[in-house]
């Protein structure tokens, strides 16, 4: 987090918000801490509560709406039920990146090669030209801020593409893994609905 002025966190979505006050308590009542991980198959990245993910598109289309974006950005495939949510919200498309595997094919695109260490892989991610060529203005939205590195690439693609990028809207953001971090290097602006602190003994502890 970015201590503010006066000593309080910026990039923190008010806690009183609908999406945050309902991904809270599913977070409680569906999530499961396995080993390092949070598991939140049951609601947001696997079987999707509608309900949910449109009051999270809610909230993150209300923290944007002043930055004017034109196009939701984000990465296949656990990205695009909240970015939907929040493309709806705001009445702009979204467009979602494809994930490959990592070779030397040459396509009409922005690629980027990302590293996963969470999950032990290697990929490209891909953005066709085309799509981005109407684009000025372009939020980044995903279910999960953990190292920040697809999100890291998606960002460098939006500027190669000569958009602005106004910002990321994430969902859930682990804040001990440092991701926030990598992307505020860039001078990013970061925004998370709900912020983990710590997963230690298999309890989740969020940022109040």
């Amino acid at each position: 987090m970015v201590p503010a002025n006066d000593g309080t966190l910026t990039g923190v979505i008010d806690p009183t918000s609908p999406g945050t006050v309902r991904l809270r308590a599913a977070i409680a009542d569906r999530g499961r801490v396995e080993g390092s991980l949070l598991k939140v198959d049951e609601f947001l990245n696997h079987r999707v509560d509608p309900p949910l993910m449109a009051a999270i598109g809610n909230t993150l289309a209300a923290t944007f709406s002043g930055t004017a974006p034109d196009l939701v950005l984000t990465a296949e495939a656990s990205g695009i039920p909240p970015a939907l949510a929040t493309g709806t919200a705001l009445g702009i498309p979204i467009v979602y990146a494809k994930k490959y595997p990592r070779s030397d094919a040459i396509r009409p695109a922005y690629v980027r090669e990302v590293s996963s260490p969470t999950k032990g892989v290697e990929y490209r991610v891909e953005v066709a030209r085309r799509v981005l060529s109407d684009a000025s203005r372009v939020l980044v939205v995903d279910d999960f801020l953990s190292g920040g590195r697809t999100a890291e690439a998606l960002g460098e693609i939006v500027t190669e593409a000569g958009s602005e990028l106004v910002g990321f809207g994430f969902v859930i953001e682990k804040a001990f893994m440092k991701g926030r971090e990598r992307l505020e290097t860039h001078g990013w602006r970061v925004e998370s609905v709900a912020v983990i602190t710590s997963l230690e003994g298999g309890i989740v502890s969020l940022l109040e």
